[in-house]
């Protein structure tokens, strides 16, 4: 399993934000909800949330976005409080969700507009997690998501939604999709190519679909790039049959590959891209990207793409 990053929103990081609003990168439903760069309850993750319903449909008319209501119990129990953690402060996750919805969080725990909204569509009072998607109008575009906590589950959510409104699947949503795919190790495998240099070998390699991680290193006295890929995308026939068009060798697994860690995605290190707050799929595509001479900003979230904007 891929390892998630740590959100550059970490919540002790105030001045940050403040900074990053007056600069105008963070995303317009932050800056209209001030207490959304405060302190926040880890049952709600590393998302700013919108908590008007009212405020929500505007937004989601004025963008043309769907709605995405999280019906959540603040304070809550273990199960709340770990989709907080595990599914709602995965950087991309946040990214998706910020980016191609409107966020609203409704507490099922609370009188006054919490409650009203929570009677509106019929959800339970002081209930595990629930997902709604839903248009301005409050239609739901795809069937509630409730009892599966995954964040495979809330992914395939979200890309049956905008599937529902004919829109496009984002590139670093696909990368976000394939990360969560890895969870299952059962499909994961690792193999070793022999290359001339393995800094040209990482970008060749990185670029395959199916391909989620690549790592420079030695073995048998020569270079040779570690290749982790997800086999239910990527047969490792496949794989051979693609490095051996690139006239690299496979080597065997005999435990004796050291890892040149200065070495790591070359490209993207000398890129100011190294800088922005990447998942390990991200790093990979990017560094091939840069060293296909091949464009690395369609791997970027819109907030990625303007802090990286902002240091060029």
């Amino acid at each position: 399993m891929l390892p998630p990053t740590i959100s550059v929103r970490h919540r002790s990081h105030t001045w940050f934000i403040v900074l990053l609003i007056l600069t105008g990168i963070v995303p317009a439903q932050v800056q209209t909800n001030p207490a959304a760069v405060e302190r926040q309850w880890v049952e709600l993750g590393q998302v700013h949330w919108l908590r008007n319903y009212e405020q929500a449909r505007r937004q989601a008319r004025q963008s043309g976005r769907a709605i995405f209501i999280l019906f959540q119990e603040v304070p809550g129990c273990a199960t709340c409080r770990n989709f907080g953690r595990d599914v709602l402060s995965r950087p991309l996750m946040v990214a998706a969700i910020e980016n191609e919805f409107v966020p609203l969080a409704i507490h099922n725990n609370k009188s006054g507009h919490d409650a009203r909204i929570l009677n509106q569509f019929r959800e339970a009072a002081w209930n595990n997690p629930v997902v709604r998607i839903v248009t301005d109008q409050g239609v739901d575009l795809v069937p509630r998501l409730a009892g599966d906590y995954r964040a495979i589950a809330v992914y395939r959510t979200m890309t049956a939604a905008l599937n529902a409104q004919s829109r496009p699947i984002p590139q670093y949503m696909q990368l976000l999709g394939a990360e969560l795919h890895a969870a299952n190790k059962a499909h994961i495998q690792t193999d070793y190519f022999s290359m001339n240099c393995f800094w040209s070998g990482e970008a060749a390699l990185g670029a395959i679909q199916g391909v989620l991680d690549t790592r420079a290193g030695f073995m048998h006295g020569q270079e040779v790039v570690k290749v982790i890929y997800d086999t239910q995308t990527l047969s490792r026939d496949g794989l051979v049959r693609q490095a051996r068009q690139l006239q690299f060798t496979r080597q065997p697994v005999d435990g004796t590959w050291r890892h040149a860690v200065q070495d790591e995605d070359y490209y993207l290190q000398q890129s100011p891209l190294r800088y922005l707050n990447l998942s390990r799929l991200q790093a990979t595509r990017i560094n091939s990207s840069l060293g296909l001479r091949q464009n690395p900003m369609i791997y970027l979230s819109p907030d990625q793409r303007k802090i990286a904007d902002s240091k060029k």
